[in-house]
């Protein structure tokens, strides 16, 4: 009598537990959105939440980054982006929760694709607008270079030797006169 007492309230508690678990599933699958599908090609702006830029500051940098062509789906929630070289420490797969994807303009010429490189004697050559900052690394001078064309994202700005930069006298000679006391300047391009 009480074993079959017991077994009645185990399928009665067994019961609520199926009816629970069941309503739980139906209110998750409620709010939870499908992720979206992109396909190879397809251009989105990456989130800068957890990207690292030269920028002191996460509220005067930009909330996103690229446009970036998707390379590869990887998995059912993340992808592989094709980031620029100078990108290279980071790794390119990403939850597609950090993405928006890339909207066309409704307004004619109102987004400008960055210029094509220069070539000069063969090789490649981005074009600078000016020099943002400088300093020593591994006893060799290095210089922030912002570059013309390229609206937002850390792509507008690269770190490259003072010796690569024969081509921009002008500009060392800008920030050798704007900034005198940075570390290095004085016996490196004096």
């Amino acid at each position: 009598m009480l074993s079959t007492k017991v077994q009645s309230v185990q399928q009665d508690v067994k019961r609520e537990l199926e009816v629970a678990i069941n309503s739980l599933k139906s209110y998750e699958y409620k709010s939870r959105s499908s992720p979206p599908v992109f396909t190879p090609g397809y251009m989105v702006w990456l989130s800068s939440k957890n990207i690292k830029s030269a920028i002191p500051t996460k509220k005067l940098s930009e909330r996103w980054l690229g446009p970036f062509p998707i390379w590869k789906k990887v998995s059912t929630h993340a992808y592989h982006l094709k980031l620029p070289s100078q990108w290279k420490s980071i790794h390119p797969v990403f939850h597609f929760s950090l993405f928006e994807a890339v909207k066309k303009s409704t307004i004619s010429n109102r987004h400008r694709e960055p210029p094509p490189p220069i070539i000069i004697k063969e090789e490649e050559e981005l074009e600078v607008s000016q020099i943002l900052d400088s300093k020593l690394k591994r006893g060799k001078l290095w210089d922030l270079l912002e570059l013309k064309g390229f609206s937002q994202g850390p792509e507008r700005s690269i770190w490259e030797p003072t010796e690569n930069l024969k081509n921009f006298p002008e500009l060392v000679k800008d920030l050798h006169s704007s900034y005198p006391e940075k570390t290095g300047l004085n016996s490196s391009r004096a």
